[in-house]
């Protein structure tokens, strides 16, 4: 049980990152829609929980140390090729959105110029993935119930202080500008984009145990923890659109609102989430590239940690507006073949289970 708690936590901690922990991400895909969004939400509980619990099975059944095993075990050999493809290309793309919302945080917070948040980010990341994985997950694992107490008291003072009535909030809702056509698609591109992007991981983090129950465990905890979150900081965001409106770190915001000194403890907690995400992406990613075995590992890792740094001036609220949306689209071909693939196992476990009956 415990390494499955751990499995979740680091689930939690990868998925979470810049632009969830901060709000944006949830303000763009679930609070946008108004009170549907709530609907929404709940619908990416069920597939957090389900596609985690999948992806960390076959990680802990592979025995994987990267993502490239598992896609070509559920996509085959030639659209392996290309999910492959859009995952590594999306994990440095999370990577560089994490670098940029260090950014946005600590300008938002003191007014400091966000390239100095950045540069923080980006060689706390570096250092950090030159570790060995087990001490990586550790790490991740570490902050995710603090942010889990942060989103609780924030979510209760936002709806004590409710300062506009429910038919006030849809209105406000309907004159934002999602990032989806409708609250379903906004919760199915949620889950899909996230899933893209921390699929790596994923599955990396079911290879650290050969119990497949264990791992699953993990996958199915951690996606339930997600959605408990994204939950409580959308309700808190909705009764509070009249105050939070237009803020690049909405929950920070809020947190500012409640006391000065509880800002200052948001802001570390969201600190940590980003800095989860960047290692979690820089690591994936790198570790896709070449094999962590290599002595060239650590050159690599450096390397794209700059050019992550280089690309991450583009703007925090531009990135998640445009990247997540994009890989969300694209992530939809891997959610569809990890579906396949479960149903497929399922059929193989009645086929054999057919077999035994009919010979005895």
């Amino acid at each position: 049980m415990k390494k499955s708690i751990q499995i979740a936590g680091a689930f939690i901690g990868v998925i979470v990152g810049a632009g969830f922990a901060s709000g944006q991400e949830i303000w763009q895909f679930f609070t946008s829609f108004g009170w549907m969004g709530i609907i929404g939400a709940v619908v990416a509980t069920f597939l957090f929980a389900f596609l985690g619990m999948n992806l960390t099975q076959l990680g802990s059944r592979l025995q994987t140390d990267s993502h490239k095993d598992v896609i070509y075990h559920i996509c085959g050999k030639y659209l392996g090729v290309a999910v492959d493809f859009v995952i590594t290309f999306f994990l440095f793309g999370v990577a560089v959105v994490m670098l940029a919302g260090s950014g946005s945080i600590f300008e938002e917070q003191f007014g400091i110029p966000s390239m100095a948040g950045n540069i923080i980010m980006a060689v706390l990341a570096i250092l950090t993935v030159c570790l060995n994985i087990q001490k990586v997950i550790s790490i991740i694992s570490l902050v995710t119930p603090f942010l889990l107490l942060m989103v609780i008291i924030i979510g209760g003072y936002a709806l004590s202080t409710m300062g506009i009535d429910f038919g006030e909030v849809q209105k406000l809702a309907e004159s934002q500008t999602p990032a989806a056509s409708n609250w379903f698609m906004g919760a199915l591109l949620y889950v899909s984009y996230n899933i893209a992007a921390g699929a790596a991981m994923l599955t990396v983090m079911g290879g650290t145990t050969k119990d497949e129950k264990q791992a699953g465990l993990g996958g199915i905890i951690g996606g339930a923890g997600l959605g408990v979150l994204i939950l409580l900081i959308n309700i808190g965001m909705l009764v509070k659109m009249d105050v939070i409106g237009g803020s690049s770190m909405p929950i920070l915001s809020l947190a500012n609102e409640i006391s000065p000194l509880f800002g200052i403890l948001m802001f570390v907690v969201l600190l940590g989430m980003i800095y989860n995400t960047a290692v979690g992406m820089l690591y994936a990613f790198t570790a896709r590239v070449v094999k962590r075995e290599n002595p060239k590992f650590n050159l690599f890792v450096i390397l794209f940690g700059a050019a992550a740094f280089g690309a991450s001036f583009v703007g925090f609220i531009t990135l998640v507006g445009t990247v997540y949306p994009l890989m969300g689209y694209l992530g939809f071909i891997l959610i569809a073949a990890i579906v396949y693939a479960w149903f497929r196992g399922k059929r193989k476990a009645v086929g054999i289970k057919s077999e035994i009956t009919v010979e005895q």
